[in-house]
């Protein structure tokens, strides 16, 4: 099977496999998440550390695409994992990012064509979420909603309980110009209607996509971040009913500027996507 992932900037679905676990890797891969993320944190035990990096380099070498997790930058392992990653251009997701110092950092070590991916999620995080969306090299951040929920004890199977989080980050993606953030998993593995209903809940806050921790949630996850057919008719309709820029209605419902300018922005988004996935890509990676 041909390798042809999805532009993190486009991704819906990305899906988490513990680099000490090789033999998973090519299933991942075969999912049809857009994008797997080896995970060099909290997926291994702190024995397995090295051997999960060595994975993940022979993994890269075979040029084969993905995200790479690494540890934070305070733990031990943080300095090893971005010595690996100096060989190879990827995405690279930072967990418990707090600035953008740290960002600028690692931007820096890190090859040409490479990005990095905050994860935020801890209170830290989210208050610094402005700065850190907006450091050279983002391209994209992601929400860490079970950190998050330790941090501020509560319940993270409660919506309200990490609303605000989850509201500034997409507010912080937004000031920053970057595309929109990825949610956090569904701890649930099988129930599919608690996907179903965290997702909704996601997309319906500005939410473009989401992080999976199992295979058997990739499929839902895609198509519910995926405009259907109907959504798209509705946005060109908007378009074009607004073509001399003057306040319109369509189907009895207002259309004025923010109504159109989001419905471009939904086309804008779904077409690039539609032009990349038609397209041999050489490389998954945004020029940020």
């Amino acid at each position: 099977m041909p390798d042809r992932p999805t532009t993190i900037v486009h991704a819906r679905s990305l899906l988490f496999v513990p680099a000490h676990r090789p033999e998973r890797f090519d299933k991942a891969r075969r999912s049809g998440a857009d994008a797997i993320v080896l995970d060099l944190e909290d997926g291994v035990a702190d024995n397995l550390k090295d051997t999960a990096r060595k994975n993940v380099n022979a993994w890269l070498t075979d040029s084969r695409s993905a995200v790479v997790r690494i540890n934070a930058t305070e733990t031990e392992w943080f300095d090893e994992d971005v010595e690996m990653l100096r060989h190879f251009a990827c995405p690279v997701m930072l967990p418990k990012a707090e600035s953008a110092a740290e960002i600028a950092s690692l931007h820096a070590i890190l090859p040409d064509g490479s990005c990095v991916v905050p994860l935020l999620e801890t209170a830290t995080g989210i208050l610094n979420a402005p700065e850190i969306c907006a450091a050279d090299g983002v391209a994209r951040a992601a929400f860490g909603n079970g950190d998050m929920a330790y941090d501020l004890g509560a319940d993270g199977s409660a919506w309200p309980a990490l609303l605000h989080a989850r509201s500034a980050i997409i507010t912080a993606s937004a000031a920053a110009g970057i595309a929109r953030p990825l949610d956090g998993a569904t701890t649930s593995l099988s129930d599919q209607d608690v996907l179903r209903a965290d997702s909704l809940h996601a997309r319906t806050l500005g939410f473009t996509g989401r992080i999976c921790v199992h295979p058997a949630q990739v499929a839902l996850v895609n198509e519910l971040f995926t405009p259907t057919a109907d959504e798209l008719a509705h946005a060109r309709a908007v378009v074009e009913t607004a073509q001399d820029g003057c306040v319109t209605s369509l189907g009895g419902k207002l259309v004025g500027k923010p109504m159109v300018e989001r419905a471009k922005q939904l086309l804008r988004i779904w077409e690039d996507r539609v032009n990349e996935d038609m397209n041999d890509l050489t490389s998954i990676y945004p020029h940020v």
